[in-house]
């Protein structure tokens, strides 16, 4: 590990100040930033810890959204009453990530910042593109099965890999980033960015900005939504492919729709043509396989992930069962 400087802030204003340096990371629970540290994937030479602020609260609002302060543990949010009831997604997205204890100290935050999971990345031994521009992409070659069908370009095709930010797509979330001069919001859609031809640049937040908060808007369909993920183990491991859905059904019909994917894309993957099936349509499988290939019809298979684009459609589809089953 590189040697770094560390300071504590307890206010807001001076950790956007210390965070404008060069070579400056903000630090929270630190369950991806540390592993990165070690192993020299990322070197910041100081740290800042914003533990102190205080963004800790889950509180819902008067219009009925709910506004999530970034220090959130996944835990507490996970277990929150109106997470738990009223966006039931969310609450089985961050359920389904991690460990216990890799939970009761992950944060909001920090997990729409998480870094990829894919090994060429986390191995300076190997070509990256997303971790030294220009050097190129191992995983192209190599042995990429846990790699992304969807937002891939010729210079990296690593998924992301949070859980909570899929379900966060799902529910048309924003997020609250202040910096030196203004406060500005950002659909949770549109946060990550694809890859391109600078695959390093992976999120809109700029340096020295910091997240505040997000908010989960009231939506009809939220009620009626659920996460479903496929991974090689039942627990503590990375999606394969998963998938967060919302419906609004009335009668024999769907109202609206939200789609996301996770696991086969390069960020979290909101999935507008799957909705166009999805609305005005009857909740039947035959509509929601209708859907699943509309989601898929771009995806595009290296020599190991092929797999991944049925496994994607099975996850919607299973998806949209269940949440049609749900009662609201």
């Amino acid at each position: 590990m590189t040697p770094f400087t560390f300071t504590k802030t307890n206010s807001q204003r001076e950790a956007v100040t210390l965070g404008r340096r060069p070579q400056t990371a903000f630090i929270a629970g630190g369950t991806t930033l540390l592993d990165l540290m070690k192993l020299n994937v990322q070197a910041p030479g100081h740290l800042v810890d914003i533990n102190g602020l205080p963004l800790d609260k889950i509180e819902t609002q008067a219009d009925g959204s709910l506004r999530v302060g970034a220090m959130v543990r996944n835990s507490d949010l996970a277990h929150h009453p109106a997470a738990k009831e009223r966006f039931p997604v969310l609450a089985e997205a961050l359920l389904s990530g991690a460990s216990p204890q890799l939970r009761n100290m992950a944060t909001t935050g920090g997990n729409l910042m998480q870094r990829t999971r894919c090994s060429y990345f986390r191995d300076p031994a190997y070509a990256c593109n997303k971790r030294q521009a220009g050097s190129g992409c191992a995983a192209m070659e190599g042995y990429n099965r846990s790699h992304a069908v969807l937002g891939a370009s010729d210079h990296c095709i690593a998924t992301h890999p949070s859980d909570m930010a899929v379900a966060l797509v799902a529910l048309d979330a924003v997020v609250h980033i202040v910096g030196r001069k203004a406060e500005r919001k950002v659909p949770v859609s549109e946060f990550h960015v694809l890859p391109g031809d600078t695959p390093s640049i992976e999120t809109v937040v700029q340096q020295g900005e910091l997240i505040t908060h997000v908010t989960v808007p009231a939506s009809a369909f939220a009620a009626r939504s659920t996460y479903v993920k496929l991974r090689d183990r039942a627990s503590y491991e990375f999606a394969l492919a998963s998938a967060a859905v919302g419906l609004e059904i009335q009668g024999n019909q769907i109202q609206s729709a939200r789609l996301a994917l996770g696991g086969v894309a390069t960020k979290p993957w909101r999935s507008l043509e799957g909705e166009r099936v999805l609305m005005g349509a009857a909740p039947h499988k035959e509509t929601f396989r209708a859907a699943a290939e509309a989601a898929l019809k771009g995806a595009a298979a290296h020599k190991h992930n092929g797999y991944k684009i049925e496994l994607a459609k099975r996850a919607i589809v299973s998806a949209l069962t269940l949440a049609t089953q749900r009662q609201v």
